[in-house]
């Protein structure tokens, strides 16, 4: 029996397939899109290897695709019903029981189980990495946070993945509010390695938070060769440039980052991406800026995916694809389907809690908005914004619904409301242009020129830099 560099043991994994998983963990921590190829290897050399299965069922759910995870699923099944219990190690049990939760669809019992690993394990890195983002997907953001920040201690500074820790930790840290000390974190991450593309996400997270948009785009240029291609969140760095992009106003950047980036004639359609290509353009939306172009090909990429009910996060993201794209026939459709699934979904699986609280009464506000029933939407979406987390995403990913409130209340003239959220959001984000700018249309159907003048000046000034 083979052990890891960490002296824990390989249960089936022979000396050739030890160095692929190596080199498929090294990937999958620095978000390499050869981690695939590198994990197959590891299966070719040693079809038995337990980690090597192990890390195949994660690599098959990690990025929220039904398909790819109905398939490793029975992969796993079919490894599992010829392996002889006794063989596995402790910790090998625990990944086997972690892995079949999240495949059978119960995230939370999953999550459970790769926190107790990486209790008695600190040093098993696809623990902590399966559980940082099994956080993310599940929104939350302490567990985000205290996951890796419970391991780091255990861990050598000179280890090479002390570096991939610290940008798990940084994201963590700016999820939960601590946005000096999650840049700090993210910036000794890339010290150690300037292509961690996890520690340069941490670090824009930060300053989107903080409405440090000219910062942003100064540190995503000064490391353009690090991060802006051949990497798995290449997609979603630009999109974070694009949000900078869109707070100083500067449009024509933001459709130029889109079209090249986000979703063009060669771009995969995978959840991952799409939903940040919706995100973006959903933002554009709320604006009044017509991209019934980009809409129709973006609409027309999540109709061909023809998902089933699987992580409510990606849900809506399509439903505003439908939305943007006028085919509110299709939104219907989605969220009647959703309910049918419903009826019938195991109360352990955890999507289930997620689509009934928080994924359907969101894309119905989607619809209703989409037709003009601005009240409606209002209405659907004030008893979530307190509670949106639970199905996923980051704070900034999150803004777009919290926007779509914020829009929903000015249109239908619910002033007090609309008041009261955009103190909330002025109060925690002083510097955001999109928040001067939507108080001062709050001020002008106020009928208080002078004060909406004011905001105008503070969201012209943040959008400068100024």
């Amino acid at each position: 029996m083979t052990a890891d560099r960490h002296g824990q043991r390989m249960s089936g994994t022979g000396a050739e397939a030890l160095v692929h998983y190596e080199q498929a963990l090294d990937d999958l921590l620095f978000f390499r899109p050869k981690v695939v190829e590198s994990a197959q290897a590891v299966l070719a050399s040693s079809p038995r290897s337990v980690m090597g299965q192990v890390l195949a069922a994660y690599l098959g759910v990690l990025a929220t695709e039904e398909k790819d995870a109905a398939a490793a699923r029975d992969a796993f099944d079919r490894f599992r019903s010829g392996l002889d219990e006794g063989v596995p190690t402790r910790r090998e049990r625990m990944h086997l029981a972690a892995a079949t939760a999240w495949l059978d669809g119960d995230l939370r019992g999953a999550g459970r189980i790769l926190g107790e690993l990486s209790i008695a394990y600190p040093h098993d890195a696809l623990a902590l990495f399966a559980g940082h983002q099994h956080d993310f997907l599940t929104g939350d953001a302490q567990r985000l946070r205290d996951r890796i920040g419970g391991a780091l201690g255990a861990w050598h500074e000179d280890d090479r993945h002390h570096g991939p820790l610290l940008s798990m930790y940084a994201f963590g840290l700016e999820e939960t509010g601590h946005y000096e000390r999650a840049e700090e974190a993210g910036l000794a991450a890339l010290a150690q390695h300037p292509q961690d593309v996890w520690g340069i996400h941490g670090v824009v997270h930060t300053y989107e938070m903080r409405g440090r948009f000219a910062d942003g785009i100064r540190f995503l240029d000064a490391r353009t060769d690090d991060w802006a291609a051949g990497t798995l969140l290449t997609v979603h760095n630009w999109w974070h440039y694009a949000l900078y992009a869109l707070e100083t106003g500067d449009t024509g950047r933001v459709l130029e980052i889109y079209d090249s980036a986000l979703h063009h004639d060669a771009s995969a359609p995978v959840a991952m991406q799409l939903l940040d290509a919706a995100a973006l353009l959903w933002r554009l939306h709320l604006a009044q800026d017509d991209q019934s172009a980009r809409w129709a090909r973006l609409a027309d990429a999540w109709e061909s995916r023809r998902d089933g009910a699987h992580y409510a996060f990606n849900d809506v993201h399509a439903v505003m694809a439908y939305v943007g794209a006028g085919r509110l026939a299709q939104a219907e459709r989605l969220v009647r389907d959703r309910e049918s699934w419903l009826a019938g979904a195991a109360p352990g699986v955890s999507n289930r809690a997620m689509t009934a609280d928080i994924g359907l009464p969101v894309c119905r506000a989607l619809i209703a908005y989409g037709q003009g029933d601005h009240g409606g939407a209002a209405d659907l979406l004030l008893p979530l914004r307190h509670r949106l987390h639970h199905f996923g995403g980051s704070h900034a990913q999150r803004d777009a619904v919290q926007r779509t409130l914020v829009e929903a209340a000015l249109r239908a003239g619910r002033t007090e409301l609309a008041r009261t959220l955009l103190s909330e959001r002025i109060q925690l984000r002083p510097v955001c242009p999109y928040n001067w700018s939507a108080q001062a249309r709050l001020e002008d159907r106020l009928g208080d020129p002078e004060r909406a003048a004011h905001a105008r000046e503070r969201a012209a000034a943040q959008a400068s830099g100024s």
